[in-house]
């Protein structure tokens, strides 16, 4: 479940498919562990594009993704 940091972001996060969110969530990648799922993020906004903020579900590490 994504914590609301902005209410502009959540609002264009949630006019994406719930299919298409699912899919972006599963396919972040880490550094470590390479492409994994994304887990306890937050939503914002960077540069009028949304960004996924939280951790790597394999090894718990900082990812982020881009959502353009």
């Amino acid at each position: 479940m994504a914590k609301i940091i902005n209410m502009e972001a959540m609002k264009k996060w949630d006019e994406i498919p719930k299919a298409m969110q699912s899919r972006i969530i599963r396919n972040v990648f880490c550094g470590k562990c390479s492409v994994t799922t994304i887990v306890d993020y937050d939503v914002t906004l960077s540069d009028g594009l949304v960004l996924l903020r939280g951790k790597c579900k394999i090894c718990g590490g900082d990812v982020a993704r881009v959502v353009d």
